[in-house]
């Protein structure tokens, strides 16, 4: 899927969330509720903010974490499992949960 066509896919999915904006940002998109930043839409992939309660559920479905180039990654970012993202309820409510994770939680 074309990085454009996959962006406006993202986007439907995520229709049912209020406030949702796309910007440019790593070569892809930062995606916002409000201003706070939650997710990333890079390379045809879809990465949400985790925190210690959110990063099992990413995890046990085998999920990597956010890494644009070699010497750069967001450990904290990490890529949502196609079964989520292909179900827009669900999607929604993990959106929902990244985009209440602390700003503090740390990236690497």
């Amino acid at each position: 899927m074309a990085d454009a066509s996959f962006n406006e896919f993202v986007r439907e999915q995520l229709a049912g969330l209020p406030s949702i904006e796309f910007r440019r940002m790593f070569g892809g998109h930062g995606i916002y509720q409000r201003e706070k930043f939650f997710g990333i839409v890079h390379r045809g992939r879809l990465y949400s903010k985790t925190d210690d309660a959110t990063r099992p559920d990413y995890e046990a479905a085998g999920m990597g974490k956010f890494q644009p180039n070699a010497k750069q990654s967001l450990s904290s970012y990490l890529e949502v499992p196609a079964a989520v993202l292909e179900n827009p309820g669900q999607l929604c409510a993990w959106a929902a949960r990244a985009a209440k994770v602390s700003p503090d939680s740390s990236d690497e």
